[in-house]
């Protein structure tokens, strides 16, 4: 048996469409869809009065040149007090637009980011995604960094380019009437409004040339961005391990890893500049000729009458617009690099956890699977159950089970096969069939060898992740008392982060504190008090017997030699077909 695999998109476009699927959705489906379509109204009305305001300015700069041109003192004034009010409304314009786009890309950000947690966080996904195959490494990076990208780039663009629309269909209008026709060299032939198809021709060898420069930016934008995320998720990880890193003395093995991932974004990096190198410098040739060129095929009609001074800025003014519209996909090809490259991103990441969901759905599209049931019986069953490790090897074969309320059980054996056990019953082991039957009750408990200790006030980890119940003082005090951690009760108000601050030894005792707070019925511990030398780990357990009486507890451990009088059952556990120790 091998792991499901997660094919990645088959191509860019094949994610655009998906993430366009995302953007129609938040439109339509989103918790204030109207208050988000009034919004999108809102920033198309400003797009339309910023449109409208370069057509102004278009036609206050040829009767500015005119007047100048007849030198008319009294024009003059009236047209600066024009411009200070076209001015005026452009800055007022331009801010709120800017307001309004930026609500707009944050709160389709906050939208995919709240359907993503609640997907990637959803019947633990969160940890089932990293035991399957596919494009979907590093997730913290894919919400926090390529949503951002994604959202904000994606609605720049969308705006720029209906900006580039709506400029294009209006100066094509302005520098038709305004450019006349002109005769072809050596031939009486006359071409009507020949600088709209100058721009058009510019534009066009311009876009393509561009193009095919440009083509592999996206591929080494998507490679960078990728390494860029390896990097940080390893400095991430080497901080949530820095005891332990700093105990092995692993300094300097990190130093090296962090030094070979930089230089992986160094060859990224390289290759970004190079693909950079070709687009940039096509760019700037073509962007320093395109205020003179227009001036340049116009100017014979000016020396010869046929323009005024205004009429030939103002074609000039028209075709740069005109061109710099058509321009748009060179001007924003990096930016659409950048936002693909998200989009890829957040997709393949997107289809890992449908993939989860559609196991969930179809039964691992007709594969044998473990089955977990929720009964109204007080007792605990695991029938016929096949346990396989991530290789296909077999871990546990047709194990049935039935734990009576308020047994205590000890479980150990091989650890591959204990753990995987543990994990069965808590629903996070894909690998293998049978079923569980997990009983009805108050509550049921499932306790690690390293537990959970979020940042934050030590209160709420011990309540952890119930932050909402609340507890009497004394109660707080009591367990950790109980624990053996009773010094940390004055920090109760403090916020830490416990899981780096706290030895394992402190971690385990407040995770037993958790249990002795919140009172499960049934407790599932693996190899939490490992860490206890033996009379310590025999107190603990007694302690916990005695605040939890009627609670049922299987313990998985290492050492089955340990509190061996306070179990009602023992359970050793091996793979099938193996040497048993001591057999």
């Amino acid at each position: 048996m091998k792991t499901d695999s997660i094919a990645p998109p088959r191509s860019g476009l094949g994610s655009t469409h998906r993430f366009l699927r995302l953007a129609v959705d938040y439109w339509n489906n989103g918790g204030n869809k109207w208050r988000v379509r009034s919004v999108s109204l809102l920033l198309l009305v400003l797009t339309i009065a910023q449109v409208s305001l370069a057509i102004w300015i278009s036609y206050w700069h040829r009767d500015l040149f005119d007047t100048l041109e007849d030198r008319l003192r009294g024009e003059l004034f009236k047209l600066v007090l024009v411009f200070v009010l076209i001015f005026i409304l452009t800055m007022a314009v331009t801010a709120l637009h800017l307001a309004v786009k930026r609500w707009l890309q944050l709160d389709w950000r906050r939208w995919i980011t709240g359907m993503l947690l609640d997907r990637w966080l959803a019947h633990s996904h969160h940890y089932r995604l990293q035991l399957i195959g596919g494009e979907h490494d590093n997730p913290d990076g894919r919400i926090a960094e390529d949503v951002k990208i994604a959202t904000e780039v994606a609605i720049a663009l969308v705006h720029s380019l209906l900006f580039s629309v709506l400029i294009l269909g209006s100066f094509v209008e302005i520098l038709l009437s305004v450019s006349g026709s002109a005769t072809l060299p050596g031939t009486s032939v006359s071409v009507p409004g020949y600088m709209v198809l100058m721009a058009f021709l510019y534009a066009g060898v311009g876009s393509v040339l561009g193009i095919m420069l440009g083509r592999p930016l996206i591929r080494a934008t998507n490679r960078l961005q990728t390494v860029e995320a390896n990097l940080r998720f390893n400095l991430a990880r080497v901080r949530e391990h820095s005891e332990a890193i700093a105990l092995m003395h692993g300094g300097p093995s990190e130093r090296r890893y962090a030094g070979r991932l930089f230089a992986d974004v160094g060859m990224g990096w390289n290759r970004q500049t190079l693909a950079y190198l070709g687009i940039v410098s096509f760019s700037t040739g073509y962007g320093t000729l395109l205020p003179v060129f227009p001036i340049l095929i116009a100017a014979p009609q000016y020396v010869a009458g046929v323009m005024t001074l205004g009429v030939l800025m103002q074609a000039a003014q028209a075709f740069q617009r005109l061109t710099s519209a058509l321009s748009w996909p060179i001007d924003n090809l990096g930016e659409i690099a950048r936002c693909r490259a998200s989009i890829d991103r957040i997709i393949t990441f997107l289809e890992g956890m449908e993939r989860l969901e559609r196991g969930d759905r179809e039964n691992g599209h007709g594969a044998s699977r473990i089955e977990l049931h929720r009964t109204r019986k007080a007792e605990l069953e695991i029938s016929r159950l096949y346990l396989d490790s991530a290789d296909g090897k077999p871990l546990l074969a047709d194990f049935n089970l039935t734990v009576r309320h308020g047994e205590r059980i000890l479980v150990t054996g091989d650890p591959a096969v204990t753990v995987a056990l543990f994990k069965a019953a808590a629903g996070l082991w894909p690998w293998g069939r049978g079923e569980i039957f997990l009983p009805s009750g108050r509550g049921i408990a499932f306790a690690a060898q390293r537990p959970y200790l979020h940042a934050g006030l030590l209160r709420e980890v011990l309540a952890y992740p119930y932050f909402d119940a609340q507890y009497e003082e004394s109660a707080l005090h009591r367990v950790l008392e109980c624990a053996g951690i009773g010094w940390l009760q004055s920090r109760l108000d403090g916020s830490e982060d416990w899981a780096r601050i706290l030895p394992l030894r402190a971690q385990q005792r407040l995770g037993i504190a958790r249990l002795f707070l919140q009172q499960p019925q049934w407790v599932f511990i693996e190899e939490a008090t490992d860490a206890f030398d033996a009379r310590d780990e025999l107190v603990t357990l007694e302690l916990l017997h005695r605040e939890l009486p009627n609670a049922t507890l299987l313990n998985i451990s290492r050492y089955k030699g340990r509190a061996g009088g306070f179990y009602n059952r023992h359970l050793e556990l091996y793979p099938p077909g193996s040497r048993i120790p001591g057999g």
